[in-house]
């Protein structure tokens, strides 16, 4: 397989396991406001594959397909933490009417053959 087959195939995945990660969460009662959040280029905010909704709290949430939740966490590191942070940021921002929200981040790790493992509060932003 080539360079643009493979790249082209883990768009695909990655597509996929945020649609079975949006739906698990929607099963465990959360309601999914964003997709694919990108602040504009140049902010250094990192894309939220999804910012979900329960009661008062507001998830910005990283997707990994991985073939573990403990592989799932360790691909998100302190640098992309940290660009997430940012774009949560700048969300808020545009988006006034989440300001009182409770904010985490959480993320979801899809594995083959397996449920959506969802990781509430999976880290916290740095200060």
């Amino acid at each position: 397989m080539n360079r643009a087959a493979t790249g082209l195939a883990g768009y695909r995945r990655g597509l996929a396991a945020e649609r079975l990660a949006a739906w698990a969460l929607r099963f465990k009662g959360w309601r999914i406001v964003a997709r694919r959040v990108r602040p504009p280029r140049g902010s250094g905010a990192g894309e939220i594959d999804l910012v979900a909704r329960r009661r008062k709290v507001l998830a910005f949430v990283e997707i990994k397909a991985r073939p573990s939740a403990a592989e799932g966490l360790f691909a998100i590191d302190p640098r992309q933490r940290r660009r997430l942070l940012r774009a949560a940021e700048w969300f808020i921002k545009c988006h006034p009417e989440y300001s009182g929200h409770d904010l985490r981040f959480d993320a979801v790790v899809v594995s083959p053959g397996r449920w959506p493992r969802h990781l509430p509060d999976a880290w916290r932003a740095e200060t």
